[in-house]
């Protein structure tokens, strides 16, 4: 168990270290981020509420095609892949990092590492339960798909990827901040009372 934990380990530093080098034009920029989305100041959620509902207002009333969508944003990742590396030492000064700044950044990527194993893993256990129960894989892959659809089918989509962007933009501060801790705790102690109350309905 701990030489596989040990093999786990080394893998995800492995991994850690080549992410780091892969993004180290974008360190400046990902660290600013990151201050942003963990909300270390009381106006940053404010302005990523603001900034994705102009980004996201612009949208609707340009109503691009599907093919336009797709062009711009593959064309700004292209400009921005080229620009930032370029432009961000001049910007933030990359040569005056401190060893906190450091330690952050590597703290991100392999954040960032042991999310995509988490995904990866999430992935191989759905199609393992697929070889190993068939039928549970198969009613709740078509019932997860019916309630996306249904849910698609009530909210406009523009407005249903403007929530999910704007939760997951704010997820990094609501966790930072001890928030979804705090209302998941008061929702689970409101869940054992009711089941308390009828239980003793019951007896």
């Amino acid at each position: 168990m701990a030489e596989g934990d040990n093999k786990s380990a080394n893998l995800i530093a492995q991994e850690t270290a080549q992410l780091e080098e892969q993004l180290q034009g974008w360190g400046e920029v990902i660290l600013a981020g990151d201050q942003v989305v963990r909300w270390e100041k009381p106006w940053f959620p404010g302005a990523l509420v603001a900034l994705t509902t102009v980004i996201f207002t612009l949208v609707y009333y340009l109503d691009p095609s599907v093919l336009t969508g797709l062009s711009c944003t593959v064309m700004i990742m292209c400009l921005a892949d080229y620009l930032v590396p370029t432009l961000a030492p001049r910007v933030f000064g990359s040569n005056k990092w401190t060893t906190e700044q450091q330690q952050r950044f590597h703290e991100i990527c392999s954040n960032l590492v042991k999310t995509q194993r988490r995904v990866l893993g999430w992935w191989k256990r759905l199609f393992a339960l697929k070889e190993e129960k068939p039928k549970m894989y198969f009613l709740s892959v078509i019932s997860s798909l019916v309630v996306v659809a249904w849910i698609g089918q009530q909210v406009h989509n523009l407005f249903l990827t403007y929530l999910i962007v704007s939760f997951l933009l704010l997820l990094p501060g609501l966790n930072q901040h001890g928030i979804i801790t705090k209302y998941a705790g008061m929702a689970k102690r409101e869940i054992n009372k009711l089941l308390k109350q009828k239980e003793k309905k019951n007896e």
